[in-house]
């Protein structure tokens, strides 16, 4: 408390916010990693505030996901700590049910977000010693303004919370629809149209076998290499086997065997237009954080010739697209499957821990603490279970300090947050 009476006297524009005093960490998103760390610390028996700018939880999933989506891996590496899936789940869950099972996450350990409450800004005063998170909370037409102090702060907002929207020559001149895969939902609205569906991701692949099956003609554009894998191997998830192996085998040699499976049950994709890169596919993931597709059917559609594999893109025109092999293909819409990026360099005023990016400088595994009370969840680029083990560490190294400075045995806690200035 003598730290926030220093930052009241330090700070003249205090009482023109409506401020309030946490208890605790505050928790910038509400995505899987952010309740995953809240869970963690409610088993600790630490009071939190989670801030998120949508207006329901995991936002991604629910508004921002198109309907065929299910889990790319199974359900048991997807889990969150300390609640397993239902045993009548299957092995890869669906969209709806793992918004279903976030849900229960959340009732399961009380966790209440702040919605509506978009981060304009966070920093770390040097002379309090304290975070302080400003935001403006909309409802409706109404917006106000929020300042949050605490002395933790938890970065929960993940890689992918905007789109990335690619520079295409032409792209303002074409009359057709487009869109972004964060706003496709299903095919039904394409029947019986040309697509180009631009990205060969997980994404870009699945959304043209969806267009597909829709009986629409999509051409996905395959600009660069890409590495595509089974997602089983002799009925063994292709993940859980290359964990099984890398126990014993370096990591370039089980990039090596993964390949041979790969051919063994996928056979050479490369005479169908997509190449493989020179880096191995766990490698690759590693270093540049470039995930591996796993395929569920859209390579059966390439090899009939269901969807078409073209190069990149050199413009586009009023109803087409001209290609930089000099071809010309007549399109009714274009779905940009270009991925998201980080938004944290937008509102996080830190120079040290983050990189301009918006991801952790320190690799994994040691991207989750930085200085001052900062730290950072899923940002692993190693999924879901990538962000339970950065919230677990999160819990465990904020629950040490907040037991030892409080005295108090391990038990549920209820977030404690005093307004400094009532307004409400």
């Amino acid at each position: 408390m003598e730290n926030l009476f220093r930052l009241v006297d330090n700070d003249q524009d205090f009482f023109s916010r409506r401020c309030i005093w946490v208890n605790g960490p505050v928790i910038i998103g509400a995505g899987p990693s952010g309740l995953a760390t809240a869970a963690c610390l409610r088993e600790q028996g630490v009071p939190f505030m989670v801030l998120e700018r949508a207006d329901c939880i995991a936002s991604l999933w629910q508004r921002r996901t198109y309907d065929r989506l299910k889990l790319h891996l199974p359900k048991q590496f997807c889990q969150l700590p300390n609640l397993p899936f239902p045993q009548d789940f299957p092995e890869y869950p669906s969209k709806k049910q793992f918004i279903d099972y976030l849900e229960s996450y959340a009732r399961k350990f009380e966790i209440n977000p702040r919605f509506n409450e978009c981060v304009q800004s966070s920093r770390y005063d040097e002379t309090s010693g304290l975070w302080r998170v400003k935001t403006v909370a909309t409802c409706g037409s109404n917006r106000t303004e929020f300042e949050y102090i605490c002395r933790w702060l938890v970065v929960a907002t993940g890689e992918n919370a905007e789109c990335v929207m690619p520079e295409i020559d032409g792209l303002g001149e074409f009359k057709g629809d487009i869109l972004h895969a964060a706003d496709y939902k299903s095919g039904e609205n394409f029947k019986g149209k040309k697509v180009l569906v631009v990205g060969c991701g997980n994404s870009g692949m699945e959304l043209s076998l969806d267009l597909c099956n829709y009986n629409a003609s999509p051409s996905m554009v395959c600009r660069s290499s890409v590495h595509v894998l089974p997602r089983e191997i002799f009925g063994v998830s292709t993940f859980e086997l290359a964990g099984l192996i890398m126990q014993w085998l370096p990591l370039w040699l089980v990039d090596k065997l993964l390949l041979i499976f790969a051919w063994f049950v996928l056979g050479n994709i490369e005479k169908y237009g997509l190449k493989r890169p020179s880096q191995g596919p766990l490698q690759l993931k590693n270093t540049k954080g470039k995930t591996p597709v796993l395929d569920i059917g859209t390579l059966e559609k390439i090899r009939s010739g269901d969807i078409k594999v073209v190069p990149g893109i050199k413009r586009l025109n009023t109803n087409s697209v001209e290609l930089v092999n000099g071809e010309n293909h007549y399109v009714d819409a274009v779905v940009l499957a270009t991925g998201y990026r980080s938004n944290v360099p937008s509102w996080l005023q830190e120079g040290e821990f983050f990189s301009k990016n918006g991801f952790p400088k320190s690799p994994f595994p040691n991207g989750w603490k930085g200085n001052s009370g900062l730290y950072a969840v899923g940002f692993t680029r190693r999924g879901l279970s990538g962000a339970s083990s950065d919230a677990m560490k999160i819990a465990q190294d904020i629950g040490e300090v907040w037991k030892k400075e409080t005295k108090q045995k391990k038990q549920r806690t209820t977030a404690c947050h005093r307004r400094c200035i009532s307004q409400f």
